[in-house]
């Protein structure tokens, strides 16, 4: 089968290339696994991470992906979950050991064995891949392959940190970013909570007029205030300097919730300027957001279906893999981009 590999780390301002394309054996199911047919997986900030070494996979060559959607060609041994012939998703839980505290009370996500698809096995960059069938999730029949991939983590884990975020009706949310997971949390939280007041602090015009056009009521970038201090702020840049401004922004008693696997330590120098009695004081609280969990990638896709969520995509061939990671690198994104083999 065709795949596109990383394997090793690359400095993507120098290397423009650093996946591969390569031909590899079609995977075989092992027990309690299942074969997937890829049809489509989309393309996350995660996977700039795992090529520049910020959340490196633990061995090379790997293929990487966990936004996956795909028809089950083949079942392993005991694998009973699902038929030859659905269609399924997958996200970034790739699998978790099933018997410590957090697996036993439904927080896999914070399970020491905890592995992530496309990091700590092949993901969805191919033409086929094998996932233990408790990791892959029926997609709601109204959605295309493209428009269902980004809902597998950008979806799940923006249903997470909303969820983390404690706002309801007549709150104030504030979105720091709105690539992929913020376009789909402000639809989810319009839907969940329709008198929810939503502010996106965003650094680009396109992206600011992209969140107004989806019913925010404010945007405008990091620095600048909104027009009311905010009951949650959810955070997904990959830096320090809006979580510093977007504790500003917060209301005694706020809570910001950061949805970021990592932060870069080029900017870290900013958290100097951190004034703990103006931006911290007040009974303030920071939540980080860790993986995802199965339930929450079940119950997203349960809630997408009933409101109709669909992300705004963009399509792209599998070999065009390393023009789409460099976009994104370089900040173009409206929606989410998705990977078609």
């Amino acid at each position: 089968m065709k795949a596109m590999v990383i394997n090793g780390t690359h400095d993507l301002s120098k290397d423009t290339e650093p996946l591969a394309p390569v031909q590899v054996p079609v995977p075989v199911p092992a027990e309690g696994e299942i074969l997937i047919k890829v049809l489509a997986c989309g393309v996350c900030h995660t996977e700039l991470d795992e090529i520049e070494g910020r959340t490196a996979p633990p061995r090379f060559p790997v293929i990487p992906g966990h936004e996956v959607v795909g028809t089950v060609e083949a079942l392993g041994k005991n694998a009973v979950r699902h038929s030859v012939g659905a269609r399924v998703g997958v996200g970034w839980i790739f699998s978790a050991c099933g018997e410590c505290e957090y697996c036993r009370s439904e927080r896999e996500n914070l399970c020491p064995a905890f592995r992530a698809t496309g990091r700590d096995a092949n993901g969805g960059y191919a033409e086929y891949m094998t996932v233990p069938e408790t990791s892959a999730y029926p997609v709601p029949a109204y959605l295309s392959n493209a428009e269902a991939a980004p809902l597998l983590c950008a979806g799940g884990v923006g249903y997470r940190s909303l969820r983390l975020a404690y706002v309801g009706e007549d709150s104030r949310l504030g979105l720091t970013g709105f690539g992929a997971s913020g376009h789909l949390v402000l639809k989810l939280a319009r839907y969940l909570y329709p008198r929810l007041t939503i502010f996106v602090f965003a650094r680009s015009p396109e992206q600011r007029d992209f969140a107004r056009e989806l019913g925010a009521a404010w945007a405008g970038p990091s620095e600048e205030r909104p027009p009311a201090l905010c009951d949650a702020i959810i955070d997904t840049t990959p830096v320090w300097k809006p979580v510093v401004l977007a504790l500003s922004n917060l209301k005694p008693g706020g809570r910001l919730v950061i949805n970021a696997i990592r932060k870069e330590d080029a900017d870290k120098n900013c958290l100097l300027d951190l004034e703990y009695q103006r931006q911290l004081w007040m009974e303030k609280e920071v939540k980080s957001v860790a993986n995802v969990t199965r339930r929450d990638i079940e119950d997203f896709l349960q809630v997408a279906g009933r409101a109709g969520i669909k992300p705004e995509v963009s399509e792209y061939k599998l070999e065009q893999a390393n023009q789409v990671l460099l976009e994104l690198k370089q900040g173009s994104i409206r929606g989410a981009k998705v990977l078609i083999p």
